[in-house]
């Protein structure tokens, strides 16, 4: 995952306060014509405001249209109505910054801009932005239970799970049905995945499934 830093010559606080957090960024001289491939393969990507506030502030909100890379800018106090008018900041922070701080928000980012990518197996793609599910190229008509089955396999591959996990993980701890509800669930996801797919999900005898 790949820290971005713009611009490339940002304050000294701030540049010590990434070191400190244990963080590395690539330096990026511009994001007024951003490379949409390469920002792309950002993570985060922190803009230090500085002087020029409304000029960053509108080409934030270029790149993350764009892009939707996640964005943490550091801005002096006296530039944080700014940044509430503005659009595609996610996050921000007091200059100069801490370094602890830094470092929890931008990983924290990091982990959610993970969890918002697309999930790919093979020619299945799940999009957890929009909870839609692709198989080839034709959509895969799935209720919400299902795609939740199906995604935590996707994120959860190759060990085994068994029919009281997946309950507590997928329904819920609240949830009050056995186990069988499991075993409905998946028999209708091999269903719509279709045969060929259908050994996608392996069944464990006596004790769960397995996925991949």
């Amino acid at each position: 995952m790949t820290v971005a830093l713009f611009p490339a010559e940002s304050s000294e606080p701030v540049a010590v306060a990434l070191a400190i957090a244990g963080l590395t960024p690539k330096l990026v001289d511009s994001i007024a014509s951003p490379d949409t491939g390469e920002a792309g393969e950002w993570s985060v990507l922190v803009v230090e405001l500085a002087d020029e506030p409304m000029r960053r502030l509108r080409q934030i909100g270029d790149l993350t249209n764009a892009t939707g890379v996640p964005v943490l800018v550091v801005a002096d106090p006296a530039q944080f109505p700014l940044i509430e008018q503005a659009s595609g900041v996610t996050d921000f922070i007091a200059n100069p910054p801490d370094a602890a701080e830094i470092g929890v928000r931008i990983r924290r980012m990091m982990k959610q801009h993970a969890a918002d990518e697309v999930l790919v197996y093979q020619d299945l793609e799940l999009n957890p932005l929009t909870y839609q599910a692709t198989l080839g190229a034709s959509p895969l008509d799935l209720t919400f239970m299902e795609y939740e089955l199906l995604r935590f396999f996707i994120e959860n591959r190759a060990r085994v799970w068994t029919r009281e996990q997946l309950l507590s993980k997928v329904w819920g701890y609240d949830y009050y049905g056995g186990a069988r509800t499991v075993d409905v669930h998946v028999r209708r996801l091999r269903a719509k995945v279709g045969e060929e797919r259908a050994g996608w999900i392996t069944t464990v005898r006596s004790v769960g499934y397995r996925f991949g």
